[in-house]
């Protein structure tokens, strides 16, 4: 079971509070929400829904990351994206799971019960429209992770994912420049798996990566990029 947790309830103190859901709310409309919100917080390998599942409640991730997978009528697991801060889980109108959702690592989510927000979607029209700007980018992000994994090489693919991390965990995500520290949230064979690699092929990568002075490893998981922009260079794309 999640555990409770103990967490500022304040949304003005809240971390991803201006790239979220709720970033075009007003004070009074923030008041409403916290009226009808609660934390939960899950330990790392544990399952946050599974497929099917009765969903009393939509969120946002605060804190840690989750991996969005669908299991194959052969038994396997296919990873079909990831959930980082400030990314939002449940779609008004929906109340079951289409996906099972697994934390990587530790993660704390601000859960709204579902009724009541549907009900201020309803009536919140700016609401309403920032949950379609979400909306209208993932369907972005969806198509150009067709584009990665359909075309894109092995080098091309490392690049594109740190890229995305770096833009998806950034205060600033358009502004993103120079020296940027950032901490991997998949081991290299959840990584191998999410980017249709061998996890022989990621550390290889890696390794060129680092060897070439575009990436600096300290230990497994915390990584700098001395210039984002040479890595942006190395995705085939201008913009990850």
């Amino acid at each position: 079971m999640p555990r409770a947790l103990s967490f500022e309830k304040n949304c003005d103190q809240c971390p991803i509070r201006h790239r979220a859901v709720c970033a075009t709310c007003n004070p009074e409309e923030l008041v409403e929400l916290s009226d009808m919100k609660y934390y939960r917080s899950f330990e790392a390998g544990q399952p946050i829904m599974w497929s099917g599942d009765r969903m009393g409640f939509v969120g946002t991730v605060v804190a840690g990351t989750a991996t969005i997978e669908r299991l194959m009528e052969d038994g396997r697991k296919q990873t079909m994206g990831l959930l980082l801060p400030s990314d939002f889980i449940g779609r008004p109108g929906r109340d079951t799971a289409i996906y099972d959702v697994t934390a990587v690592t530790d993660v704390t989510l601000c859960c709204f019960r579902r009724e009541g927000f549907e009900q201020m979607v309803g009536k919140t029209p700016h609401l309403s429209q920032r949950m379609l700007e979400m909306a209208l980018d993932e369907l972005d992000a969806a198509r150009e992770w067709m584009l990665l994994l359909g075309r894109k090489t092995a080098r091309e693919k490392i690049a594109t994912f740190l890229m995305m991390l770096v833009r998806r965990t950034t205060a600033s995500p358009h502004a993103v420049n120079g020296e940027v520290k950032i901490v991997l949230p998949l081991t290299r064979e959840a990584m191998a798996d999410y980017l249709g690699l061998t996890i022989e092929t990621v550390s290889r990568q890696f390794s060129f990566l680092r060897k070439e002075g575009l990436i600096v490893l300290d230990g497994k998981r915390n990584l700098t990029i001395p210039d984002s922009n040479a890595l942006q260079a190395e995705s085939g794309s201008e913009t990850a």
